[in-house]
């Protein structure tokens, strides 16, 4: 019997040191990246991990391609059928009153010039010679005097007036000198771009417009003007477009996009640019992360400008040929702010 026991004791001590052998083998896992500098510093353990992240390097060629505005049609000029000053439709109430007041005011400001004020020149040139020869009183000449006086102060205010009114247009992207002098059979574009992107558009620029109603009309036309006035909150300023309207199929309140070519020197501009795939946002500011080794990346932060196409131009943050991740770069965000 005891022979019987000790070969099975033997295997089953056997079986128990091999099992727990067994456990106590530590299993094997992939190091970890390491984050540091409040996760703006990316390191990985090896070259082989950083290779996923495709990089190109900050460049400083031209940017060129279309930029594209959302656009509205803001006027019409139409022929007047008593035949006097045209007709100008506003897709704006507003512009609309101040339009037809400042053509008010004009024709009374006429009336007060050519009518007025000349006939209270004469009654005081005529009430002056009677009191010279003491035919009237000192009281009708102060009479003619204030008589005249007041005319010229009717003058004074009328001008005041067309200031108020024409100011409202111009930040309306009007000219009023244009509108008055426009012929039946045009339309009016305003559309609004960025303060950041003056200096690419010029007056003259040749456009295209696009217009919903009419998808299959090309609509050319070139940029009149722009506005003097930016927008305090948005930071946007005006273009104003003329196309021709013949047939008044052009209505206005039409949305429409505008669409222009654009070209910028950023070796004249002192600035970069840099596929916009490499751009993040995170909690209000924009950011790149940039090769510094061949397995470390740094997050920084930049100042961006224009985007024409894919490319956007950097004022701020970068320098040229820095290697920019342009692949895995939310793989990067994530790692960087602990998302």
């Amino acid at each position: 019997m005891n022979s019987t026991i000790i070969p099975l004791l033997t295997a089953c001590l056997f079986f128990t040191a091999c099992s727990h052998a067994k456990k106590e083998t530590p299993a094997t896992t992939d190091p970890a990246p390491q984050i540091t500098h409040d996760g703006q510093r990316i390191a990985f353990p090896d070259t082989a991990m950083a290779a996923f992240f495709q990089t190109e390097p900050a460049g400083d060629s031209a940017l060129s391609g279309e930029l594209h505005a959302p656009a509205r049609v803001a006027a019409t000029v139409l022929i007047s059928a008593e035949g006097a000053q045209n007709v100008v439709l506003f897709d704006n109430p507003d512009l609309e009153s101040s339009y037809t007041q400042l053509m008010q005011h004009l024709i009374n400001i006429r009336h007060i010039q050519d009518i007025n004020i000349k006939q209270r020149k004469i009654e005081l040139e005529r009430a002056q010679d009677l009191f010279n020869h003491g035919a009237a009183t000192g009281k009708d000449l102060l009479d003619a005097q204030a008589a005249l006086s007041m005319e010229q102060t009717n003058l004074a205010n009328e001008r005041a007036a067309i200031i108020e009114h024409e100011a409202k247009l111009k930040a309306g992207g009007f000219n009023p000198e244009a509108l008055r002098s426009s012929n039946p059979g045009i339309a009016y574009i305003i559309c609004d771009i960025p303060e950041t992107q003056i200096n690419n558009v010029k007056e003259g620029n040749a456009c295209r417009i696009a217009l919903p109603a009419y998808p299959e009309m090309p609509v050319s036309g070139k940029i009149e003007d722009i506005a003097d006035v930016i927008d305090a909150t948005t930071r946007m300023v005006k273009l104003r477009i003329r196309i021709s309207n013949p047939g008044n199929q052009v209505k206005a309140g039409m949305f429409a996009t505008v669409s222009f070519p654009v070209a910028m020197d950023l070796k004249s501009n002192n600035t970069i640019s840099i596929n916009r795939a490499a751009l993040i946002t995170a909690q209000g500011r924009n950011y790149v992360f940039v090769k510094t080794a061949p397995a470390t990346f740094e997050r920084k932060e930049v100042t961006t400008g224009l985007q024409i196409g894919d490319r956007i131009n950097i004022y701020n943050g970068l320098a040229r040929n820095e290697d920019v991740v342009i692949n895995g770069v939310m793989q990067l965000k994530g790692l960087s702010f602990g998302y």
